[in-house]
């Protein structure tokens, strides 16, 4: 059951939405609604200890109960549990108990959900814009909530196959002889690599869609030479655009009037990385249609891959923002700076960087009005991202791409996916990247992972092992950090071998994560699930964060403690244990449900089986290019009968539900031995019984 309500008049269709029912009339069912000038309020009552799930992106826990949460996109790089908001604005979420029911609020502005914060058993939901749509989604099931609601905002993206492999990323490549360097080492070494994320360096003074002339003046030469050996090169887009005379992306958006504008009408200026910008404003058509098609500059140089960054809109600092910060510098400058005074000027310096007062002086152009940006804000980046897939499509047209943006809202899921932010190589990082998964997943955000090893602060190599063996699951596997850090490509660690088997597990496990990806995008479900989601009703289930079904057929307990050798798990039904320390070297472990201590050694990473379910493996390879799919090892844990989906496309058409590309493979236990079919595509199949090891 789907009810849509519509608050006044909205100032624009959020397009979050695409399949929209019918608006309602009347009360609102759960809430009260207090309606004001200022905003709306809505108030429920909730059962005692029941969990709230969702909100996409943001901090603490899967269950969201006893924090209050901003819904306003923000260059959050602190990712503590005090932190309000961060990069995006994902207002979904599931209120369970005996009446359980979603919301979301598609609102573009500032939206504020406390819950339980104030008050343990109120969940206060304000709006501070008074025109929006509030949608309530009712259901038998969590799963079947999120599928509702899945359902009217659109299928999720789904990348090219490439995109599952290991991507090497850092702040701070200097040359295209540094990124051939980084390629050779990880290819001397045996590791998988299918791209090479690049940061700023690659750019011509930070500008848009140039080519650093000195450092990587053969960029087009290494985009193909990376190509031919499987690697491709992922550039970096910020949303600044340099004032720079004679810079054509700048003069072509003052001519026709496409960025932003101040309330006197002249074009707004902040800074970002290129220093004082201009802000393409990505609400307007024609100017999404401009900026993507700049896209083609890289494009035509081989670049099947992009992620948008800074598109909040970061600020740095405005003319405002700063002139007010100089006059406190030079009042304060000979004072004896007591801690008042030292607190005033701190505070002056740091708040010039994504200052409210900045975004609502900036406007848009909507339908012929000017609108402060404040109430469109988080919008922003989902545009962004939309402009540049939207005009790659055309370019590269029925060719997937890779694309991630930083800052998003409910519906850019339809567009690309998202990296969970700057975080740190903070050990608690590793565990909030695994509770963010079905969250983001909620929301439609199927593709995601945060930056293995951490991007901010020195890693450390155990971290980075147990890091990676989380990541083998998450879509996104990319290791990346900042300039001032520790290198952290693998190849520079004593332990590399441990790191490099740990990859080789990961490419060996694509057929099923990319199958499993490919699925729950078509069936708008979820790839990483909490286990209250499969297991309704077990209480024990209800509590764990720190365990995740993955598909349709695994559970994962990552281990994510510093000198952990082992870790407590809960097994809500017989699993067998599937224990690794590389693809050729496995253990099985029938084990029944309930609490256990599973051992763990640094170099050794377990995930668990279910019961009748089989998954598809294959050989790893440098890269996904060079690997045989249609080869397959079939992993089963079958003790009467089992049945499962095989899919292989050619990694980049957009014909999913091609029967083509799927093979059904059925498995029967006859006298202690399984008997298999295929049913389908063919594919050469190698049988391993979990149960009686390899037939």
């Amino acid at each position: 059951m789907m009810k849509r309500y519509i608050f006044g008049t909205p100032i624009l269709d959020t397009e979050s939405v695409i399949h929209k029912p019918e608006p309602q009339q009347g009360d609102i069912p759960y809430f009260g609604c207090e309606k004001g000038e200022t905003g709306v309020k809505f108030q429920y009552t909730m059962e005692k200890d029941k969990p709230v799930y969702g909100l996409g992106e943001n901090v603490r826990g899967i269950n969201k109960r006893g924090f209050r949460y901003v819904s306003f996109c923000g260059n959050s790089s602190m990712h503590t549990e005090s932190l309000e908001r961060m990069y995006c604005a994902h207002n979904f979420l599931i209120v369970d108990g005996e009446t359980r029911f979603g919301v979301f609020v598609d609102s573009p502005g500032r939206v504020v959900f406390d819950i339980g914060f104030v008050n343990p058993d109120e969940f206060i939901i304000t709006s501070e814009l008074t025109d929006f749509e509030f949608y309530i989604i009712e259901g038998n099931s969590l799963r079947e909530i999120v599928r509702s609601f899945r359902e009217i905002i659109g299928q999720s993206y789904i990348p090219p196959r490439w995109a599952f492999g290991y991507q090497q990323c850092r702040w701070g490549y200097e040359s295209s002889n540094e990124i051939r360097e980084v390629v050779a080492k990880m290819k001397e070494s045996g590791i998988p690599l299918d791209s090479v994320g690049l940061d700023l360096e690659y750019l011509d003074n930070y500008k848009d869609f140039t080519i650093n002339p000195k450092d990587y003046a053969d960029f087009a030469d290494l985009s193909k030479e990376l190509k031919e050996q499987g690697v491709r090169l992922v550039p970096i887009i910020d949303a600044g655009v340099k004032i720079e005379e004679g810079y054509n992306v700048y003069e072509e958006g003052v001519e026709k009037g496409y960025f932003f504008k101040d309330k006197d009408g002249n074009d707004f200026v902040g800074a970002v990385w290129p220093g004082r910008c201009h802000f393409p404003d990505f609400l307007r058509p024609e100017v999404r249609e401009w900026f993507g098609n700049h896209y083609k500059y890289l494009t035509d140089m081989g670049i099947e891959g992009f992620w948008n960054d800074m598109n909040e809109p970061t600020l740095f600092f405005t003319e405002r923002g700063l002139k007010e910060a100089m006059s406190v510098v030079d009042e304060l400058r000979d004072s004896q700076l007591d801690i008042p005074r030292r607190r005033r000027l701190l505070q002056a310096v740091n708040g010039m960087a994504n200052n409210l007062k900045d975004y609502q002086s900036i406007y848009h152009q909507i339908d012929g009005k000017m609108v402060s940006h404040d109430k469109v804000h988080n919008l922003y980046g989902y545009n962004m991202t939309r402009s540049a897939v939207e005009a790659v499509d055309k370019i590269l047209p029925n060719h997937r791409i890779l694309m991630t943006s930083r800052s998003s809202c409910v519906g850019m899921h339809r567009y690309a996916g998202t990296w969970q932010g700057d975080n740190y190589a903070w050990w608690s990082h590793i565990l909030f990247n695994l509770k963010l998964m079905p969250s983001l997943n909620m929301c439609g955000f199927l593709y995601t992972g945060a930056d293995l090893g951490g991007f901010h602060t020195d890693t450390s190599e155990d971290l980075l092992i147990r890091w990676l063996q989380l990541a083998v699951f998450t879509p996104l596997m990319r290791n990346h950090s900042a300039f001032n850090t520790r290198r952290q490509e693998p190849y520079l660690f004593q332990k590399k071998d441990i790191m490099r088997d740990v990859i080789r597990i990961r490419y060996m496990m694509i057929p099923y994560l990319y199958g499993e990806f490919v699925r729950c995008a078509l069936e708008s479900d979820m790839l990483f699930r909490p286990l209250a989601f499969d297991y309704e009703g077990d209480e024990v289930a209800a509590q764990i964060e720190d365990q995740m079904m993955v598909g349709d057929a695994l559970m994962i307990a990552p281990v994510y403690t510093q000198n952990a050798r082992g870790r407590y798990v809960y097994l809500p039904e017989d699993m067998m244990m599937v224990r690794l320390s590389s693809p050729e070297h496995r253990e099985y472990v029938q084990m029944e449900k309930g609490h256990h201590y599973i051992s763990a050694e640094l170099h050794e990473m377990i995930f668990f089986l279910r019961t009748e379910k089989m998954i598809p493996l294959a050989e790893p390879g440098l890269n996904t290019d060079s690997m045989d799919f249609d080869r397959i090892e079939l992993l089963c844990n079958v003790k009467e009968q089992g049945s499962c989906t095989v899919y292989v496309d050619d990694g980049f058409a957009r014909d999913y539900e091609n029967p083509a590309y799927y093979t059904t493979i059925q498995t029967v236990r006859k006298d202690g031995r399984l008997s298999v079919e295929q049913n389908g595509k063919k594919l050469s199949l190698v049988i391993t019984d979990c149960q009686n090891q390899k037939l």
